[in-house]
């Protein structure tokens, strides 16, 4: 049988016979696992608060107190916890009760280590593949960015995430908004030595700082209003794997004590919960904002930024990448046509010079949409400039501070490029120092 890979999975067992925990616990370890024991019901509710398990062998006669029972209470302490039942042939119906009650299984006693391993390697398989899948329905139809490059100033880059990518080391990622550098975390998870183990993302700026804590760490049931059952944070869905902190810098600051705690000491608390706990946890962060600057103004920890740039990684925008933007746009285009069954094939030479002379202030995230758009409308096997959607002056005349040009266009064209440069419209208002109605008032002014 082929032994399951160490952290695989975590397994409680709940039986009031001690020779069958012990053969049971030694039966499981030995292939890899993980193994907490309980013998009575108060016994399994302190253990389960106190960690986290994948899969739980419940017998269904505990002494004076009833498996049934317990199983309830497991179903509200730990949803997502897969619970197979221990049963005597002789109480084989009320197994079937407890599967109606939300057990996935049951084993009859006296049941062989064979089978007690099959059992648990299919549980735990089921288990691993539902977490996988809610991460996967995530991340669905986000951007996937191309970080394979011609430039060298990228290629030193990309060398170097390859070269710390097998180490613990927390990594910091800096760049402007757009220039991948979600892919480039994804990418390294992926050449790192946890690249079995899940790549969970936290969207910093999306979340207040409560909601930022319960998403985290996760919650108990009842710790605030709306909070109906158990959950487990995004910590804990990385264990083992790699946490990404995407724009680190819009982390609430009122949350980055206990940041900052988790990732000297790997140890957290979930909301409404004062039991400790701990995760083995790889950081990742990234960031378009200067973090010094925040430290200044008050608005970011220093001790924090020291945590998490062990290793610091910039990527360069696009507009210095030359050799990489028509290679980008190809291969974009390529997967737009095969998606939208269009007819465009390639790009035709005056659209490769437009791309060229193109500023580019969205980055890698602009060129995807451009070429998004160009598959779609072109109705010819060769995009031309008039499919891309710029304008003469953006790709000929782009403009720069100095130049003859008025107070008015340069604010035109600055503010279109932070637009272009964010996600929403409220952190284009942050970048620009005015507030969203205002924005709002001087795009329509602007005719932006």
């Amino acid at each position: 049988m082929e032994t399951a890979d160490h952290n695989s999975g975590r397994i409680l067992l709940v039986d009031d016979e001690a020779a069958i925990l012990r053969t049971f616990r030694y039966c499981l370890e030995d292939e890899g696992y993980e193994v907490a024991t309980a013998s009575n019901a108060a016994n399994a509710e302190t253990v389960l608060r106190q960690q986290v398990f994948d899969l739980c062998f419940l017998d269904l006669r505990l002494g004076e107190d009833s498996g049934l029972e317990l199983l309830a209470t497991m179903r509200t302490q730990a949803p997502w916890m897969v619970v197979v039942i221990v049963t005597a042939h002789s109480a084989i119906d009320t197994a079937v009760d407890a599967i109606q009650a939300g057990a996935s299984d049951y084993l009859v006693k006296p049941c062989s280590p064979d089978q007690l391993r099959m059992s648990a390697a299919k549980q735990l398989k089921v288990r691993h593949l539902a977490a996988r899948l809610e991460l996967l329905e995530g991340q669905i139809g986000q951007p996937e960015h191309v970080i394979e490059s011609h430039c060298p100033a990228m290629m030193t880059v990309l060398d170097t995430a390859r070269q710390v990518a097998m180490t613990d080391a927390n990594i910091l990622i800096l760049g402007e908004s757009g220039t991948g550098k979600g892919e480039l975390a994804r990418a390294m998870h992926g050449w790192s030595k946890r690249a079995k183990k899940n790549f969970v993302t936290i969207n910093c700026p999306s979340l207040s700082a409560d909601l930022m804590e319960s998403e985290l760490f996760g919650h108990t049931r009842g710790a605030f209003t709306g909070a109906s059952e158990n959950t487990l944070g995004r910590v804990n869905q990385a264990d083992g794997g790699t946490l990404f902190l995407d724009e680190i810098g819009d982390f609430p600051l009122a949350l980055q004590p206990k940041l900052l705690r988790f990732i000297q000491d790997k140890e957290y608390e979930r909301v409404g919960d004062p039991v400790t706990r701990r995760a083995d946890v790889r950081i990742l962060a990234a960031t378009n904002r200067n973090l010094p600057e925040m430290v200044s103004a008050g608005e970011f920890r220093e001790d924090l930024i020291y945590r998490l740039n062990v290793i610091t990684l910039t990527l360069p925008p696009l507009r210095d990448r030359q050799d990489d933007i028509v290679p980008l746009a190809e291969r974009f285009l390529s997967r737009f046509v095969k998606d939208y069954s269009t007819p465009a094939k390639a790009l035709s030479d005056q659209a490769k010079v437009a791309l060229r002379g193109y500023p580019w202030p969205g980055n890698v995230r602009e060129l995807r949409n451009v070429m998004e758009r160009a598959s779609i409308i072109c109705p010819e096997k060769l995009v031309g400039v008039n499919h891309l959607g710029f304008t003469g002056q953006s790709v000929t005349n782009a403009p720069r501070i100095g130049a003859e040009m008025s107070l008015e266009e340069l604010e035109k064209a600055h503010i279109a490029n932070v637009l272009a440069n964010s996600e929403t419209l409220d952190q284009a208002a942050k970048t620009l120092g005015i507030d969203a109605s205002t924005l709002y008032r001087k795009r329509k002014q602007l005719a932006l």
